[in-house]
């Protein structure tokens, strides 16, 4: 039984088509039930490994992925160790963010890839798509976002669940990576295709970076 959420699998396509072709091997950082591990293991058909700080994986994804317990600053893999490394929404939550991300690089290929998204910082409103969620949580959790914003609280360190801007995160993976590109548009392009012109007048009025809930980065080690 195929397993799908529609957007991990734009993001697999995404990542196919920039990564070093002959890729075997991807680590999911922060990969919760396991689901986005599976995904990516269903779609680009390699070993897929996901590690979290929580072992609740859903048996789906069990049956699809290597899941384990495990620290994202302290990896328990050889230098090497993988062809693609890839995180989506754990960076905002990993105190020690910095050293995740030299783990990330330390444990890619010479010619790895990693793949890494977080909430926008700078987002008017977030949560939109997320579907196991009723629509009176997502208005809640919009409340408590925009209220950390109004008492300055509204940043990872506080506990907020706030992420990081587009530039904030650029800095950061340039600090550890010697390439960065950001891969939003591409990405949102990728899961709305009905509303690509939308979303290209979006990202071109100045109010783009304010309207996509998520960012996403790609590059080489």
């Amino acid at each position: 039984m195929l397993i799908g959420d529609g957007k991990t699998e734009a993001i697999a396509r995404i990542i196919m088509g920039k990564a070093t072709p002959g890729f075997r091997r991807i680590l999911v950082i922060g990969c919760g039930s396991g689901l986005e591990a599976a995904i990516l293991a269903q779609e680009m058909l390699v070993d897929v490994v996901g590690i979290d700080l929580q072992s609740n994986f859903d048996p789906r994804a069990v049956s699809r992925a290597d899941l384990r317990k495990g620290d994202a600053t302290c990896l328990d893999f050889e230098d090497q160790s993988f062809d693609i490394v890839y995180s989506y929404h754990a960076l905002e939550h990993i105190p020690d963010y910095r050293l995740a991300l030299a783990e990330m690089r330390r444990v890619l290929t010479d010619i790895g890839t990693y793949c890494i998204g977080t909430p926008n910082r700078l987002r008017l409103l977030g949560y939109i798509g997320s579907k196991n969620a009723t629509l009176w949580q997502k208005i809640q959790w919009n409340i408590t976002d925009w209220y950390a914003r109004i008492r300055g609280k509204f940043r990872n360190e506080f506990g907020a669940h706030a992420g990081f801007s587009s530039s904030e995160l650029h800095t950061e993976l340039a600090r550890v990576f010697t390439e960065v590109e950001e891969i939003t548009l591409p990405y949102y392009i990728e899961v709305y295709r009905d509303h690509e012109r939308v979303i290209q007048l979006i990202n071109r009025s100045s109010l783009g970076r304010f309207l996509f809930p998520s960012i996403y980065f790609m590059g080489k080690k």
